[in-house]
């Protein structure tokens, strides 16, 4: 399963645009990413200054487009997910792929048309690149998503958050090691997602996404490091995270389209080059749609399970584009009783810890339009009764308000669902009322408009 076989899919659905201006990689092709992030197409950049190839992007950057990738419909998303993190499936690991194709004799990283996306960024960064290790011992594998800053023909810095790479990271820096990795850049969407997802340390990504793809993930061996790759993918750069040189990486704009703090992070020297004739490169903008689906999506189904466990059902999540994909998130419910919105509520706050503004709705309200939203608040919801107020517990590092020392922040939750004490009549939303004919006749004039 492979990013082209995807691409083609999209290609006969036509879902892709294909740019042939020509464009350079600093700036203009990221302005181009942005100018169609909002539910744009899938971009396939033709003719890239100083590089042969291709450029494509905005692969995942819609939910249909990733519910295309898992073969599943939109609705069932949720599901999938928590179905394939339950239900991980060991693939085959076979001798040759399509990404052996090329192996370069020298490294060469300026090759590779990777872009430089903002104007304060530090230097051009590889973005859509999932990241395999393995434990020294062999026992322990992971797979997840990093920004890698170019620093030379041979070197880049790797940005490690404290949870599983920089864990595996750490264990082999105190027994005195570098941590072989193999950086995979155009994968399938479905092993984007699975690099994304929250699941426990322990558990294998590559598991994760060849229980989505039915079995079909094949894995290499790399020739100089050891780690595994996608047979399929279009690049593959085999190397070393430093235990012993870290410098400060950045400026580089994350989710919430601002600039991340300065940190001194690992050096990763690239030891070895292989990909396939030819290869596309995948490029992903930072703060983009794709940023924040494949980021914010397997949270939302983090929250979906937990909301379900306190209410008799959910019908849909979204952690909001306003809210970066990650901070607010606007959840649907069925209500039976009085409390029920609160609950829901306190279950988002647990399920996702970085959440920090929360509405919870009834199932008439589409948490994916804003003007619903606005108008829940506006007449279902009451300050003085429904308002959940949390000071001072832990948030996510990416709120620019957040206490920077402590990481302290403070929550909000609004249930604007419809109080059982008031008439029910007084929160039905009036609704026309007319035949099918003239129903499909006004559907008619809306697909000639």
């Amino acid at each position: 399963m492979s990013l082209r076989g995807f691409l083609e899919q999209m290609e006969r659905q036509r879902k892709i645009l294909h740019i042939k201006d020509r464009v350079s990689r600093r700036f203009e092709a990221a302005c181009v990413m942005k100018s169609f992030d909002f539910e744009g197409p899938i971009l396939a950049f033709e003719d890239v200054e100083d590089y042969d190839g291709e450029i494509v992007a905005n692969v995942c950057g819609t939910r249909e487009r990733i519910a295309a990738a898992l073969a599943v419909e939109k609705d069932q998303l949720y599901n999938r997910l928590i179905e394939a993190w339950r239900s991980p499936l060991k693939p085959k690991i076979v001798k040759n792929g399509s990404v052996k194709e090329v192996r370069e004799t020298t490294v060469d990283l300026s090759k590779i048309p990777v872009l430089t996306h903002f104007e304060k960024d530090a230097a051009p960064y590889i973005t859509s690149a999932i990241v395999h290790a393995k434990s020294l011992d062999g026992k322990v594998e992971n797979v997840s998503v990093h920004r890698l800053q170019i620093l030379d023909k041979t070197r880049l810095l790797i940005r490690l958050v404290p949870r599983h790479l920089f864990k595996l990271w750490s264990m082999a820096k105190a027994a005195g090691k570098d941590l072989d990795v193999a950086i995979c850049v155009g994968v399938h969407p479905a092993v984007l997602l699975a690099a994304s997802s929250p699941v426990d340390f322990g558990v294998d990504e590559f598991d994760v996404a060849n229980s989505f793809l039915g079995d079909h993930l094949h894995l290499i061996n790399c020739n100089d490091v050891e780690a595994c790759a996608p047979a399929e993918s279009e690049l593959v750069l085999e190397g070393r995270i430093s235990g012993t040189e870290e410098i400060l990486e950045g400026p580089f704009v994350d989710i919430t389209g601002t600039y991340d703090v300065q940190r001194k992070q690992p050096i990763v020297k690239v030891v070895g080059v292989m990909h396939r004739k030819d290869y596309v490169y995948e490029a992903l903008l930072p703060s983009g749609a794709e940023h924040r689906l494949l980021m914010g999506l397997p949270h939302e189904a983090l929250i979906w399970e937990a909301v379900s466990k306190v209410v008799p059902k959910v019908g849909a999540v979204n952690l909001t584009l306003g809210g970066s994909g990650w901070l607010h998130a606007v959840i649907s419910i069925e209500k039976q009783t009085e409390g029920d919105g609160k609950n829901a509520l306190i279950a988002a706050f647990a399920a996702h810890p970085s959440l920090k503004h929360a509405v919870v709705v009834d199932l008439d309200i589409d948490v994916f339009n804003l003007n619903e939203i606005e108008w829940a608040v506006a007449t279902r919801f009451q300050v003085t009764e429904d308002l959940i107020v949390v000071p001072n517990v832990r948030g996510s590092t990416l709120d620019s308000s957040a206490n920077q020392e402590t990481g302290l922040t403070s929550k909000m939750g609004i249930d604007a669902t419809r109080p059982f004490s008031k008439p029910k009549e007084k929160f039905d939303r009036a609704k026309t009322c007319v035949d099918k004919r003239f129903a499909s006749i006004v559907e008619k004039m809306h697909n000639c408009a």
